[in-house]
């Protein structure tokens, strides 16, 4: 396990506790399985230390409900004594999933509602915790990261909210613009990057891969995109490309101006295994509009990667592009809600990020460094050198 050894050489900051929201309770399962798991096996050299206490438990688990009263109102309860915990509070503001009454009609959980219910469990600890991490997998208005006009600043005031209420750390992933930490400069925020994971995943499914600039290539749908595809196509050592979307500013459709037309930015796709790698699939209009322009430019396989999968206007345009032979497989992580349909697909590949989010929690909880966690160059050329050497083994 990585960074047990240096786990085993300190001691934790605080009883460490997990709080999962009803959004994301299938994850904070898992977390909470692995933590567990890795803490009965551990023989720490300090073990007997008054620090130890509750070191090893059956769960990390802390018992929490956000009940509500008949007109929507609600409040957040904690069952038991957190004082002195190192808490971690996981939240999902995407899972539209769950409902609530509103004077005797059924309400779908926005990311309002989401985020609210995240407040709600803050104000229940009462400052009584050593310290609090919020991991919010989707950043809570993420997108509205910049003022460009007489606009509200959301992503801002929700990060000041959260820390004026006592949160020290904040743990996202794939943020749409990192910059928005800026809003909270003497606070923790870490935004972190699945490239290992969307590796592995693929590695798992695709057994006939040849990593190497001749047969593949990694493009970003945007320009906004274009630092974590130059990561990956530098880890992998291959060539890179980049659409821009140009847009009709005389106009707003859906709240955004429309794409006019992808423009692509690099060297010849032909013959060659493409990985689109974007932050998110939202409609997935822009994912497949990139897609079949590669396509026309004679991209052989076309893999659609992307941190969130959102699929807000449903998997119907995605089952066809598939049955169009214009996508192959489908990659997100289980950071955000997941329906049985797009589970089911046999086109999707499903990146389980519980183990890697375990390992920051366990690694922050004993107050020590994360960057190697946050880097994962070692791990994919690691990853990358066993799947060539799987590849001749089975020659």
């Amino acid at each position: 396990m990585p960074n047990d050894e240096r786990n085993l050489e300190t001691i934790p900051d605080g009883i460490l506790g997990l709080i999962s929201l009803e959004s994301c309770s299938e994850l904070g399962t898992k977390v909470d399985q692995y933590l567990v798991g890795w803490r009965e096996k551990r023989q720490h050299h300090h073990q007997d230390d008054p620090a130890f206490k509750d070191y090893r438990r059956d769960s990390y688990m802390i018992s929490t409900s956000v009940p509500r009263f008949g007109t929507g109102e609600a409040k957040g309860v904690i069952r038991q004594s957190v004082r002195g915990y190192d808490l971690y509070i996981m939240v999902d503001v995407t899972n539209y999933s769950l409902t609530y009454s509103v004077c005797g009609h059924e309400n779908h959980m926005s990311p309002d509602d989401h985020y609210s219910d995240l407040k709600r469990i803050i104000a229940a600890v009462g400052g009584k915790a050593r310290r609090i991490t919020a991991i919010i997998p989707f950043l809570y208005e993420g997108r509205q990261h910049r003022r460009t006009t007489r606009e509200s600043l959301d992503c801002a005031i929700a990060l000041q909210e959260l820390t004026s209420m006592g949160v020290d750390n904040i743990i996202t992933f794939d943020a749409h613009d990192p910059r928005v930490q800026n809003a909270i400069p003497l606070k923790g925020f870490e935004t972190v990057q699945p490239a290992y994971q969307f590796i592995k995943g693929i590695f798992k499914v695709v057994t006939d891969l040849q990593i190497d600039a001749d047969h593949m290539m990694i493009v970003s749908p945007d320009e906004g995109g274009t630092a974590r595809a130059i990561y990956l196509a530098n880890v992998l050592g291959l060539d890179m490309g980049m659409f821009y979307k140009r847009r009709d500013y005389s106009r707003i459709v859906g709240g955004r101006n429309p794409i006019v037309a992808h423009e692509f930015l690099g060297s010849s796709v032909e013959g060659k295994d493409v990985i689109i790698i974007d932050d998110m699939i939202s409609s997935g209009e822009s994912m497949i509009d990139v897609a079949t322009e590669l396509k026309k430019r004679k991209a052989r396989r076309i893999f659609a990667v992307a941190t969130f999968g959102l699929f807000t206007n449903g998997l119907e345009i995605f089952d066809k592009a598939v049955a169009d032979g214009v996508i192959d497989k489908v990659v997100t992580t289980n950071l955000t809600y997941q329906t049985p349909e797009l589970l089911a697909r046999p086109y999707y590949i499903n990146c389980d990020m519980s183990k890697y989010i375990a390992h920051i929690i366990d690694t922050l909880n004993h107050d020590t460094s994360i960057s190697d966690l946050l880097d994962p160059y070692d791990r994919i050329r690691r990853l990358v050198a066993r799947y060539k050497k799987e590849q001749k083994k089975n020659k």
